[in-house]
C-alpha cells in the first residue's frame, strides 16, 4: 500500500512528532538551505528543552535564532555560532549549553550516525581541548581522537526538488549539511521548493533517496535571505 508522505504545511507535518527535550538536526549553512518553515513551526509549537544539531545557530531574527529568542533550546551541537548575539548572551550567562565541533568533524559525526557507525577516529583536535575526556589512540605514529556518531529524533531539511516518494535534489550551496542529516534522523521531514511528478527526476540526479524521507512539505513561498550582503560600487 502506498504511503502518502505529502503534508499541507509544516505545522501538520510536525504536529505528532514534536515533544519537549527531543534532539533535532537542522540542515543548512548560515541562512543557505535552512528549513525555515519547519523551524517556525517548531517555534510556534512551544516545545522546549531542545538539543539542536546544526552547523550554526542562524542569526538573531532568522533561522534557529528564532528558537533561541524564545528560549526553547537547551543545548547546541555546532561548529560556528558567531553570527548570533542572542546565542552569545545566553551562553555567557550559563543559560545555554554548547558542544563545539570542528566543522569537518561535525559533518562526519552526522554522516557516521546516518550510516550506522557508532564512532570513528580523526586526527583533528587530537592533543587539544577538543579531545579532553575522549579516547585518544595512536595509529602509524600519529595521535587520533575518537568521535561518536550523531543521530537525532527528528531531522528537518530543505530541498530544491522532490517527488511524492521523497527522493530529493538539492541546489548548489544548499546541499551542504542537508543530505547527511536526512539519513541520520529517526524521522526526516523535508520542506521542498518544487514537488514534481513521480519518475520525473533523473535517478542520477537524486541525492537523498526517498527511503530516508518520512514527510514532505511543499513550500508556497521561498525566502532566500543573504546572511551578509557584500557589494562593491559599479565601475
Amino acid at each position: 500500500m502506498a504511503v502518502n508522505k505529502i503534508y499541507q504545511d509544516s505545522v501538520a507535518a510536525l504536529a505528532d512528532v514534536l515533544k519537549d527535550d527531543m534532539t533535532i538536526m537542522s540542515g543548512g549553512f548560515g541562512l543557505c538551505g535552512i528549513p525555515d518553515a519547519l523551524i517556525e513551526a517548531i517555534r510556534d509549537s512551544g516545545v522546549k528543552g531542545l538539543t539542536i544539531i546544526s552547523n550554526n545557530a542562524g542569526i538573531d531574527d532568522a533561522g534557529l535564532g528564532l528558537l533561541l529568542q524564545t528560549r526553547q533550546v537547551r543545548k547546541m551541537i555546532s561548529s560556528y555560532v558567531g553570527e548570533n548575539a542572542t546565542f552569545a548572551k545566553q551562553f555567557l550567562a550559563g543559560e545555554l549549553e554548547i558542544e563545539f565541533n570542528p566543522q569537518g568533524t561535525l559533518a562526519e559525526r552526522i554522516r557516521a550516525g546516518g550510516a550506522g557507525i557508532p564512532a570513528f577516529f580523526t586526527a583533528t583536535g587530537a592533543g587539544t581541548q577538543i579531545a579532553e575526556g575522549k579516547v585518544q589512540q595512536e595509529f602509524d605514529g600519529r595521535l587520533y581522537v575518537q568521535e561518536r556518531g550523531l543521530r537525532a529524533d527528528l531531522a528537518i531539511v530543505h530541498a530544491w526538488k522532490a517527488d511524492p516518494e521523497g527522493n530529493l535534489v538539492y541546489r548548489k550551496t544548499a546541499r551542504n549539511f542537508n543530505p547527511i542529516m536526512a539519513t541520520a534522523g529517526e524521522i526526516t521531514v523535508a520542506q521542498v521548493e518544487h514537488l514534481v511528478e513521480l519518475g520525473s527526476i533523473d535517478p542520477d540526479h537524486i541525492v537523498t533517496a526517498g527511503i530516508f524521507v518520512n514527510r514532505i512539505v511543499p513550500l508556497q513561498t521561498v525566502n532566500k535571505r543573504i546572511e551578509q550582503r557584500t557589494v562593491r560600487p559599479r565601475a
